[in-house]
């Protein structure tokens, strides 16, 4: 019995020797598997098609979006009404057209005008009878024929004719100078006809509400925008706006804010500003909706990454800085402000360093596996 419970106390000591053996070898093979793992290194091949930028210190520039919607400026914008009554004729230009100053867009025929026009011919007839007739007297006058009286009165007749006439010619300028008997409908500056309510054998009145023609110098517009109280405080005169549309996203026209409301609109709960902006190849049209963007450089100097070095992950943004050989580390960074293709930081970066501006998802997954 001794023996035999000897042996089976050799044979579980050899089991335990053998597993403790084959537990180390386990271990050991673990630990192996652990220090075979590296750090990921960028392959070369990626590496020469990736950009690397600094890490810039700059003037933080605050900025924040508005919409609003393009207009004419209104400076720039002429209605035609018309001045006499008659009928319309030879109207040539239509809605959209572009006009010089001075071109004829169409002519009214109207009893007025021709009144005007005899008024014109009889006061120029007045004036030549009055000279003559003054000629005539002082001459009489010096022949003892005719009084000093007679001589005075007919240089007040003759002063009367001219002030007559000039009174005719103020008032056939005022309704486009013509002599003819007809009112000729001219452009008074160069523009765009927005607007047109009038066709050919259409009878008016001096006193319609509506104008003729509207005419538009679109080489520069106005964009009202709004402004809401959380932003109010941020916007200022001759703040710079930048400013895109559906029609042309990746072109930014530039203008200013060169008015305030100063009154906040009761249905939008939201201040208007008015920006002015360039418009010479007339690209921005009236009606279009717009993006503005309002650029506010702060007074203080912040860390900037380009955009397109952030990556967002689990409600963080994170960067990858480049330390060179292939190798780069994640970095968490915390963002002040972005402004078009910058982002400000507030940490987790150092003035100098380089950052990976492209393909910066991929690389930070390879990292993280």
């Amino acid at each position: 019995m001794i023996k035999l419970r000897v042996k089976m106390n050799n044979k579980t000591a050899l089991l335990i020797v053998v597993l403790g053996i084959a537990a180390l070898g386990s271990c050991k093979k673990e630990t192996e598997v652990v220090s075979d793992r590296k750090h990921y290194v960028i392959p070369d091949s990626l590496m020469k098609r990736i950009p690397v930028d600094s890490v810039r210190e700059g003037q933080m520039v605050n900025s924040f979006e508005l919409t609003g919607q393009v207009d004419f400026n209104q400076d720039k914008v002429i209605n035609l009404f018309p001045l006499i009554s008659g009928v319309v004729q030879d109207i040539h230009v239509m809605l959209g057209d572009y006009v010089n100053e001075g071109e004829v867009l169409g002519v009214i025929k109207s009893s007025e005008m021709a009144q005007y026009s005899n008024d014109y011919q009889t006061a120029q007839s007045n004036l030549s009878l009055a000279e003559l007739n003054l000629e005539k007297t002082k001459d009489m006058y010096h022949r003892g024929l005719a009084s000093r009286t007679d001589s005075l009165s007919a240089a007040v007749a003759l002063v009367e004719a001219k002030s007559e006439l000039e009174r005719i010619q103020r008032v056939l300028k005022i309704n486009g100078g013509s002599t003819s008997g007809d009112y000729i409908i001219k452009a008074p500056i160069s523009g765009y006809i927005v607007q047109k309510q009038v066709n050919n054998n259409q009878a008016i009145r001096s006193d319609n509400s509506s104008p003729l023609f509207t005419i538009s110098d679109l080489k520069e517009v106005w964009i009202w925008a709004n402004v809401y109280e959380s932003n109010v405080e941020n916007i200022h005169l001759d703040d710079v706006a930048e400013v895109t549309t559906l029609s042309k996203p990746d072109r930014i026209f530039k203008g200013k804010v060169d008015k305030l409301m100063q009154v906040m609109d009761p249905a939008s709960k939201a201040m208007k500003i008015r920006i002015n902006i360039p418009n010479p190849d007339y690209a921005l049209k009236p009606q279009m909706f717009a993006n503005a963007r309002i650029v506010n450089p702060e007074n203080k100097q912040a860390l900037y990454v380009p955009s397109s070095s952030l990556v967002f992950d689990h409600s963080q943004y994170y960067t990858l800085v480049y330390s060179g050989h292939g190798i780069a580390d994640i970095r968490q960074v915390h963002i002040l402000n972005t402004y078009g293709k910058r982002t400000y930081l507030s940490d987790g970066v150092r003035k100098g360093e380089r950052v990976i501006t492209a393909e910066a998802l991929q690389i930070y997954s390879e990292l993280n596996n």
